[in-house]
């Protein structure tokens, strides 16, 4: 298990939260997360955008400064990765989930066959777990939320763009106008469909999404069940775990009726996140009229930094780089903590939060921190402690981020270190025109302090720690040795 740091009076201050809300109900608190599509570290308005960028966000900014705003929250570079990770706890280079499963791959293997997901976890510590939204972590027999331990799945296997790619003549003529080839799109057997599916019972298509406009309302529809599910839920005696993951705002976005011109942009991009920000306000108040909210952790973020190879149908970051890179502006995102009467109102920390400690603390919270896997190597860290405590700590020292199969750098204290870095060779283009290279000589290490862009390496002019950060880079190479990666056949 990644090592963690040891705040022993924080720990307890945690735990004795914990014990008074069992001793006073005699339930587990329910655990909800909130989870964003492609949003950028610069669009909520707590984090810098906001109206500012013509998208006013109240719903966020409010739990931001009643909770703890996170400032360094790390995700993986893609949405399959990050998707993975926060419910294995494991560097999808561990699971061999390193890139989102597109249309026509055939994977080798079933990458969920022998992991350990965490609503299994929760389901054997009594919660109740669905998943509402956005899945793309496969969507084979075998590979869906409802046969990797969610109770229920209401919602989608695939990103917005790879459903409605085949029903936009505007973007794509030459793909929906082409009956051959979109013939061929068909073949590979690609979801284009609302699904509603339970563990070992019955899946079936709510919805067949076969125009843009019925895509534009995807997330009304999942908000919908979201806040009927609570309600349900909440009337039951078991605890729950929800997460929502939002199919906006990734690229190609359509703004529903009830939200079209309603950002001050008027662009598509910004009307959904203030929908997306209309929804997180409805959810969270489907969590107190239900009487839960009390007894409820919630925890909002994006699953990478924006697309900005959809400009400009794509987020902002204050941060060099974006989605795709491991760069600070592929993989550092927005991240609000918030639980009414349990974290400290009007928190704001620099200390590092990766996604996949989502995870552990999430098991901890369940009071089943004991059925972690120890026959594997976990990355992520209970950071219990840090959030409920009023004065915490982050336990995490270190953020190690990939780009598929390459290991490419570490965040330790303020310090950012590259061994291989995305280069792009067209601005805007994250993805369709970079190169992944070798640094060279040395690391680039930068201060981020001094430098969040990442412009000027200080490393051997101006900083002490490349050595001892290099030797930290080493003994997380050495865990690969014990623990070998798994290939399921993704390549790049």
């Amino acid at each position: 298990m990644e090592p963690a740091l040891v705040h022993a009076k924080e720990h307890e201050s945690a735990q004795a939260k914990l014990d008074e809300l069992f001793a006073r109900t005699g339930k587990r608190p329910n655990i909800v997360w909130l989870v964003v599509d492609d949003m950028g570290y610069g669009d909520p308005g707590a984090f810098g955008g906001g109206a500012v960028v013509g998208a006013a966000t109240p719903n966020m900014d409010r739990l931001a400064s009643e909770g703890l705003k996170l400032t360094s929250t790390y995700s993986q570079a893609t949405c399959t990765p990050t998707r993975s990770a926060i419910l294995t706890g494991r560097l999808p280079v561990r699971t061999g989930l390193t890139r989102p499963i597109l249309a026509g791959d055939k994977v080798t293997k079933n990458p969920w066959a022998d992991e350990i997901s965490l609503p299994q976890l929760l389901g054997a510590a009594g919660y109740k777990s669905v998943l509402s939204g956005k899945w793309h972590v496969g969507e084979s027999e075998g590979m869906r939320p409802q046969d990797v331990g969610f109770d229920e799945f209401y919602g989608f296997y695939e990103a917005e763009k790879e459903i409605t790619q085949g029903v936009d003549k505007r973007r794509y003529p030459d793909l929906v106008l082409n009956p051959e080839r979109l013939a061929m799109l068909r073949q590979t057997g690609s979801s284009n469909a609302l699904v509603h599916g339970f563990k070992n019972g019955e899946t079936k298509d709510v919805e067949i999404i076969d125009s843009i406009e019925k895509m534009a309302e995807g997330d009304r529809l999942l908000k919908e069940f979201s806040v009927g599910k609570i309600k349900e839920l909440a009337q039951g005696t078991q605890p729950f775990f929800l997460e929502h993951a939002f199919m906006k705002v990734h690229a190609d976005n359509f703004a529903s009726k009830a939200f079209e011109g309603k950002s001050a942009s008027k662009y598509p991009y910004k009307d959904d996140v203030v929908e997306v920000d209309a929804y997180i306000g409805e959810i969270v108040r489907a969590l107190d009229d239900a009487g839960v909210l009390d007894n409820t952790f919630i925890f909002i973020t994006s699953d990478n930094g924006p697309q900005l190879d959809s400009w400009p149908d794509s987020g902002y970051t204050p941060f060099r780089g974006a989605k795709g890179s491991a760069w600070e502006g592929g993989v550092r995102v927005p991240g609000i903590a918030y639980w009414r009467g349990r974290i400290k109102p009007g928190r704001q920390s620099d200390e590092l939060f990766d996604l996949m400690d989502l995870f552990n603390t999430s098991l901890r919270l369940a009071g089943a921190s004991s059925t972690i896997p120890t026959d594997r190597y976990i990355d992520g860290i209970d950071q219990t402690s840090f959030l409920l405590d009023d004065e915490g700590h982050s336990n995490r020292e270190k953020s190690y981020i990939w780009n598929e199969q390459n290991f490419m750098a570490m965040r330790m204290y303020e310090y950012k270190i590259h061994v291989k870095v995305v280069e792009e060779h067209a601005q805007w283009l994250n993805i369709d025109m970079t190169t992944v290279s070798d640094v060279g000589l040395a690391p680039w290490l930068f201060n981020l302090y001094i430098d969040p862009k990442e412009q000027y390496p200080v490393g051997h002019r101006m900083n002490a720690f490349l050595a001892s950060m290099a030797a930290e880079m080493k003994a997380h190479a050495a865990t690969f040795k014990k623990y070998p990666p798994k290939n399921i056949g993704l390549g790049q």
